[in-house]
């Protein structure tokens, strides 16, 4: 399988743990709690594997940077949090930096 498959499914499996966290009260509810630790614990396992091809750098950017988006994205739509100017320039901004850190080397 492609490494950036790999990397989206750790992405996708990230931001669903980082929800769970949001819904499991603390860790006070057991299976948004359980949700976590799968979500999270597949989420470095697919990284770890998109690691044997890509550079370090280019995976954490991507994977920590459109985790970061959608988990915000996620915020607004289900969690209803308000969404203002800044949050925007801020999701911008690591969009922009993500893609300039990929084109750093484009090889991969």
């Amino acid at each position: 399988m492609n490494a950036y498959l790999w990397l989206a499914m750790a992405i996708i499996f990230e931001v669903f743990g980082s929800s769970m966290l949001k819904v499991s009260n603390g860790f006070k509810r057991l299976f948004p709690a359980i949700g976590v630790i799968v979500g999270m614990g597949f989420a470095f396992y697919f990284l770890s594997i998109a690691l044997k091809t890509l550079p370090l750098g280019n995976a954490y950017a991507i994977w920590s940077g459109v985790g970061t988006a959608l988990t915000t994205m996620i915020g607004i739509l289900f969690w209803r949090e308000r969404i203002n100017w800044k949050k925007v320039v801020g999701i911008i901004c690591i969009i922009a930096g993500v893609v300039v850190i990929r084109l750093s080397n484009p090889g991969h």
